[in-house]
């Protein structure tokens, strides 16, 4: 029960309808809108609400469910109920397209059973009777017009009349060019009047062609003339139209009469599509305010988590504001709850979330809050909102007031939910404050529940002793003199009267004259709830302030294992590429030495190439050699300010990076293509020109002892294929790299098999400008010598 007549209007609830509305795309959704009223049965409520939360997420999948034709077929199908009554063509077309909505339904919903199970419900026991769209298919085409093969006696029909129409056509252009040879023809062409072609002639002319005159221009100097060879050919095509025409009405009889036995199930089909759109229009409504579906409960309690006005969150974003969300719980325990604070500070709108939220689930809506809600029902929803003073009745607005009260006590039970804006205003505050006091004493032996707002301190002071009574306040930053909408239970708020007032720039003289005229109690408790409010903002902001600075701590922690875990991770590299290199040096050395050895051997031990190649490799290992660590002079290092992309060079040694990172002390380098982590005060930071001088030095360096190293002859012999070929891309990569003019692959006779894959993969080359075998002395046919461009 809902009480007074307009408690829907006044908590918002006609402007939701009128939204959802706007989102049916038929007149029968609209009406559904309009319909919907507040529930009580649980099994009802679970049901709708399910309905609209599956089809919202039908459309948030975008699943491929079109709802977008259908027509309001209530009255054609009560039309075809009557006998000797039918259809037109358009008003079949309608059937036809509402129907072709219907089992595209049914089979979006066939293909995915048990998905949508609530919504499948509303048309388990409706069948799916093709043979009715067939029947009009065979009738009416795509266009909503007879098929011209509707009948055999239609058929025979149109084809008699385009017969006739290509007759009149021919006799009438032969009469018309004559006509227009003997310069009879006023200006223009064959046009129709009164339905037949006529050719306009000159009235001067006009005896001269025989037939008969339909019309003439407004002068008087044109005749309208339909010859008289042509009229008959025109009757007889005017008998043919009236043929086609009753034939048609039989056609249409007959369809109507087929399908008149199943005028039942076309009401349930329309009636599904209304259902279905209705549900549709809610499900866009519930998306468009970001509604979900609480948990519902059977008794009459309610807690709401983070939920928000609909029609301000809607208003908001227009404004592109943020709404704060309300989160409020009543149960047996905290069944009312008192709110007080400043003008201006929510509490209405507190109050009106609260029953607008409850009238939309108990109507079947989603409801704009945390899924994680719990929202129960309840039986009477009672509100008192807004002056209802009136003339006719000769009411004040306190004695409106009061008769709601009267209302209020008389039919109140413990599953009433109350709603009561501004309570015990209206009249003097001495009798007002008492006679609200007496009122929610008796709501609350009812067990009533509610919310209530008002200002008067005799309330705050009865629901902080009183069981059953829950005192709560709307925040307000008394230092910035702004209210931050946030409801806080547990305490009541202060009304900031003489803060406001001073702070609007009331004189100050005014300000201190009000609050010696006001009770010492009033002051005494409103300065008290002042201070306390004060005290309580202070202890939020240091405990805001001590969970940053916990979470500061804890990204420190976090950034401080993280760099250690680098450090493991980039010395395990090091270490790696150290050993890889030393490895690397020691397979160059011993290579140096078999080579060595083998030309001593070669030139059979002479006495001075032998010491030529001794000098030789002895210099060759000096160069490899890895020098031993010097002692670095170390060097003042100034507090530069060094940045991201700077270049550096390590103080100890003559390693040089650029720089990654920069994390307080600690300096992540790239040098080379090393990754190391240094402390700040071992790098001194060099210039841009510097660092490229150095770049490219290395280059060169780098590149020197490349070409010093490489060898212009590989040999493959013992390895497969793929191997071999991987091989010879590697050298010949390097080969073209360092600009050598030819090399020598040695892959060994054999079969040959291993020559023809090499020669095939170097003809792949454009770099390769010929190639040919080793002379036969020399290795014949084993050895590719590779000339390159």
């Amino acid at each position: 029960m809902l009480y007074p007549e307009n408690c829907e209007e006044r908590l918002g609830f006609g402007e939701i309808k009128h939204l959802i509305a706007k989102y049916c795309l038929s007149p029968m959704g609209q009406t559904m809108v309009q319909k919907m009223q507040v529930i009580t049965r649980f099994d009802q409520i679970d049901k709708f609400l399910k309905q609209t939360n599956e089809f919202k997420s039908i459309i948030q999948n975008q699943e491929p469910l079109q709802i977008t034709a259908f027509f309001d077929i209530k009255s054609l199908i009560e039309k075809i109920r009557v006998e000797g009554s039918y259809l037109l063509e358009e008003e079949w077309f309608k059937v036809y397209t509402s129907l072709q909505t219907v089992f595209s339904v049914l089979h979006f919903f066939a293909s995915r059973p048990e998905v949508y199970p609530t919504l499948e419900a509303l048309f388990e026991y409706l069948p799916i009777e093709k043979g009715i769209l067939r029947s009009i298919e065979a009738v009416i085409d795509a266009n909503g017009k007879i098929k011209p093969n509707a009948s055999k006696e239609l058929l025979a029909i149109t084809s008699s009349i385009s017969q006739a129409e290509q007759d009149i056509r021919k006799r009438m252009d032969s009469v018309y060019k004559h006509a227009l040879a003997s310069n009879w023809v006023a200006d223009g062409s064959l046009t129709m009047r009164d339905g037949r072609m006529c050719i306009p002639i000159l009235a001067e002319n006009k005896r001269k062609l025989k037939g008969f005159v339909h019309d003439e221009s407004a002068s008087g100097q044109t005749v309208y003339i339909e010859p008289e060879e042509v009229f008959n050919l025109n009757n007889k095509l005017r008998d043919l139209e009236f043929d086609k025409r009753r034939e048609i009405v039989k056609i249409l009889i007959t369809l109507t009469d087929q399908l008149r036995p199943y005028s039942s199930l076309l009401l349930s089909y329309h009636g599904f599509l209304t259902k279905l759109d209705f549900v549709r229009a809610k499900a866009l409504f519930a998306i468009e305010i970001g509604a979900e579906m609480p948990k519902i409960l059977k008794t009459p309690e309610t807690k709401l988590v983070n939920a928000v006005h609909p029609l301000l969150l809607r208003s908001f974003k227009l404004e592109k504001k943020t709404v704060t969300p309300l989160n409020i719980h009543i149960d047996a325990k905290t069944r009312v709850v008192v709110v007080s604070g400043p003008n201006a500070g929510g509490k209405s709108v507190c109050m009106k979330t609260v029953g607008l939220l409850q009238l939309m689930l108990q109507s079947g809506l989603l409801i704009s809050a945390d899924p994680n809600s719990e929202v129960g029902l309840f039986e009477n929803i009672f509100a008192d909102i807004g002056d209802d003073q009136s003339i006719e009745s000769d009411l004040s607005t306190y004695s409106a007031h009061l008769t709601k009260m009267r209302f209020f006590v008389e039919r109140s039970t413990s599953k009433t939910l109350v709603l009561i804006d501004e309570f015990g205003t209206g009249t003097d505050p001495q009798f007002g404050g008492p006679m609200a006091e007496a009122v929610l004493e008796v709501l609350n032996n009812k067990n009533v529940r509610g919310v209530i707002t008002t200002h008067y301190s005799n309330l705050k002071l009865f629901a902080g002793n009183t069981e059953g009574l829950e005192n709560a306040s709307m925040l307000f930053d008394n230092r910035l003199m702004k209210p931050l909408y946030i409801l806080e239970t547990g305490k009541p708020g202060s009304s900031y009267a003489f803060e406001i007032a001073q702070n609007i720039g009331l004189p100050e003289e005014v300000v201190r004259l009000a609050k010696q005229k006001s009770g010492k109690n009033e002051n005494r408790l409103d300065s008290l709830l002042i201070d306390l409010e004060r005290d309580k903002k202070q202890i939020y902001d240091s405990k805001v302030a001590l969970a940053n600075q916990q979470n500061k701590a804890k990204n420190l922690i976090a950034e401080n294992e993280k760099l250690r875990d680098f450090l493991s991770e980039n010395k395990k590299i090091l270490i790696k590429e150290a050993k890889q290199e030393a490895q690397n040096i020691i397979k160059n050395a011993n290579k140096l030495i078999e080579q060595t050895i083998f030309e001593i051997r070669a030139n059979e031990a002479d006495k001075i190439v032998t010491k030529t190649l001794r000098q030789n490799l002895q210099t060759e290992l000096e160069r490899v050699r890895v020098p031993k660590e010097k002692p670095q002079p170390k060097m003042e290092v100034k507090n530069e300010n060094i940045e991201v992309g700077d270049w550096v060079k390590l103080t100890d040694n003559d390693a040089m990076g650029q720089v990654l990172e920069v994390n307080r002390n600690n300096l992540v380098l790239a040098i080379g293509d090393l990754r190391s982590v240094v402390k700040q005060n071992r790098v001194h930071k060099i210039s841009n020109k510097e660092a490229k001088k150095v770049v490219q030095q290395s280059f060169a360096g780098r590149m020197t002892d490349a070409v010093a190293d490489f060898r212009a002859e590989l040999d493959l012999r013992g390895l497969r294929g793929e191997e071999a070929l991987f091989e010879v891309e590697k050298y010949l990569d390097k080969a073209i790299m360092l600009g050598f003019p030819s090399i020598k692959i040695i892959h060994g006779k054999g079969d040959g098999i291993l020559r023809k894959l090499i020669r095939a993969s170097l003809k792949t080359y454009s770099q390769v400008d010929r190639m040919e075998d080793e002379h036969q002395d020399r290795g014949g046919d084993g050895i590719t010598y590779v000339y390159l461009k």
